[in-house]
């Protein structure tokens, strides 16, 4: 079949001469031409997100335009009304994604859908605010996150600004799959539609700056110390630069911007990939900070929708924060600051993904603030927020997953990094002004609440049958019944695939929480362990947040999970 495929490819007459060539490259490799035709490229609540080149597994234009054509009859199928409000469309620093923004464009204004288009790259939170404002019914992403250069991706927004909900994902599905192979004719794209692609308005940026704007929480103290603090920030080379610097600028935050990381740069030359978790992508930042004196680099992922921190020390040295320790560092700033300016409302509430850290929830009780949880994939945070704070019934306060994304505010219902820049240069101004540092409140709030060790171990897989291979492991470790981990007490099992936690007594509860597959191990003491496979990579991954009375005895509890649960997985 997927020879077949290859050979019908080759022989259209809709493949430029060029596409043809690429497609030649491999015709006697078997296994790479199996790879790129042996299935479609999946399209799940995430979109799609894949390695860039010609098939039907991959990303490139003719898959890009068959999603397109799949969502424009999923627009047109809710009626003249939708089509009216119509689909706005961004896009980050990739190989390919202006392309891929256009293809989209062109797409759905051929289908009579109102298409509005970003005339440059704005970050994920400017599309999920634009979608907003602009009262679209849907919107589209072009971008791979922070996954290596030759991938790219397709993310589809909902009207209310979060990642398309699981039903609609499925209708849009099924129009895909009416449409068939992405060469069909079905696929409607007519080039003298463009002039019907509106640009979103310049207006759309300012607004949004003032909204986030006032969600400043140490205006006094950014007055005072803005000037003078010194940051370093990185967009590493993707779409934040324009935003955090104008959001930094607007509040009077210096930063130091790393030069040769500012420019748009498809190929990110200066970091081996772009993902500011890692701290080898903030190298030149602490390069910059050493040059500059300055105690804290941050820095953005192409889409802008992560953020990475590095900071000194007690022994001056710069260490990499986890997402985790952002995540606490941002939650207990923001309360501290609410409870301080008298606004920290008895209606609040905070959200994170159940396997970020179980230090969340600490923070939380001691300020009496309600802390939720939801799978992962910043959606349900997003869900949380319509179910909670668009009706009046709450106030969504801050949100967080353990991957380097958070979010304050109800302007957007995604990980805004925008947002999150800004609010941990405040941070720093606050802490500054009342002389203390990052490092030294990161020490005081595990001293506080005792120290806990966040970290996750991934398996990396490969070929057409990844994600079935990673689910069976899953799958496997619900058949088996776990009463200790290395000597720990399993106080309870979650079965997420189920909505079901199993108590160690038998008894079994109803989880109030969409379904996915993950297996949860909440362990005595407050640690847990959590398995799942990754919705955005192939790579299956082992969550592990451990309690301990300090950092040695933390890490030395983690390495006796880890060997003990190892085991079960061999």
């Amino acid at each position: 079949m997927y020879k077949t495929l290859y050979n019908n490819w080759l022989t259209s007459d809709k493949l430029s001469d060029k596409e043809k060539e690429e497609l030649n490259e491999i015709s006697s490799d078997d296994k790479e031409i199996e790879y790129r035709f042996g299935k479609d490229l999946e399209f799940g609540t995430a979109g799609m997100r894949g390695l860039i080149g010609l098939g039907t597994n991959m990303l490139n234009v003719y898959t890009v335009m068959r999603a397109t054509q799949g969502l424009a009859e999923y627009v047109k199928s809710l009626g003249e009304s939708a089509k009216k409000r119509g689909v706005v469309i961004s896009y980050d620093t990739r190989r390919m994604s202006y392309e891929f923004a256009c293809a989209s464009a062109l797409v759905l204004a051929t289908n009579g859908v109102k298409t509005y288009l970003f005339s440059d790259v704005h970050p994920v939170p400017m599309l999920s605010y634009a979608v907003k404002e602009l009262k679209t019914i849907a919107g589209i992403m072009i971008t791979a996150s922070h996954n290596p250069k030759e991938y790219n991706g397709y993310k589809v927004y909902g009207e209310d600004g979060a990642q398309m909900s699981p039903e609609a994902t499925k209708e849009v599905v099924k129009f895909m799959d009416e449409i068939g192979d992405p060469l069909s004719d079905k696929i409607l794209c007519d080039k003298n539609k463009e002039k019907q692609i509106k640009m979103v308005p310049k207006s759309l940026d300012r607004k949004y700056y003032r909204t986030i704007k006032r969600l400043c929480l140490s205006k006094n103290e950014v007055k005072k110390v803005g000037k003078d603090i010194k940051l370093v920030y990185t967009p590493v080379h993707g779409s934040g630069y324009i935003p955090v610097t104008t959001i930094l600028k607007k509040l009077g935050i210096n930063a130091t911007l790393v030069p040769e990381q500012v420019a748009k740069d498809t190929e990110f030359s200066t970091v081996a990939v772009p993902n500011p978790e890692i701290k080898e992508t903030l190298e030149l930042g602490i390069k910059m900070a050493d040059f500059k004196n300055a105690d804290v680099v941050f820095g953005t992922d192409p889409d802008c929708d992560r953020l990475g921190v590095a900071i000194r020390d007690d022994k001056g040295e710069f260490t990499a924060l986890s997402g985790n320790q952002i995540g606490a560092l941002l939650l207990d700033y923001v309360l501290n600051k609410l409870k301080e300016n008298g606004k920290l409302s008895k209606k609040g509430f905070v959200v994170k993904s159940f396997v970020s850290t179980s230090l969340a929830k600490l923070i939380a009780d001691d300020y009496g603030v309600e802390l939720m949880e939801t799978p992962v994939g910043f959606k349900f945070i997003g869900e949380k927020i319509k179910e909670y704070d668009d009706t009046g019934k709450r106030e969504f306060i801050f949100g967080f997953e353990e991957s380097c994304g958070y979010l304050r505010g109800t302007h957007c219902r995604d990980k805004d990094a925008v947002v999150a820049s800004m609010l941990f240069a405040e941070l720093v101004c606050y802490y500054t002004y009342i002389g203390k540092g990052v490092y030294e409140r990161l020490m005081e709030i595990y001293d506080k609440y005792g120290y806990v060790f966040d970290t996750n171990v991934s398996t990396a897989y490969s070929g057409l049958n990844a994600m079935k291979e990673m689910n069976a492991v899953v799958d496997k470790m619900k058949e088996i019944s776990i009463d200790n981990i290395a000597g720990v007490k399993v106080v309870a099992t979650r079965d997420y695939s189920k909505a079901q936690r199993k108590l160690a007594d038998g008894t079994i509860e109803t989880l109030q929480s969409p379904l996915t597959n993950a297996v949860y191990y909440e362990l005595e003491g407050g640690s847990f362990v959590c398995i799942r496979p990754s919705g955005t990579e192939p790579k299956l991954k082992v969550y592990y947040s451990v309690k301990g009375e300090n950092e040695i005895k933390a890490k030395e509890r983690f390495e006796s999970l880890k060997s003990d649960f190892e085991k079960y997985l061999k």
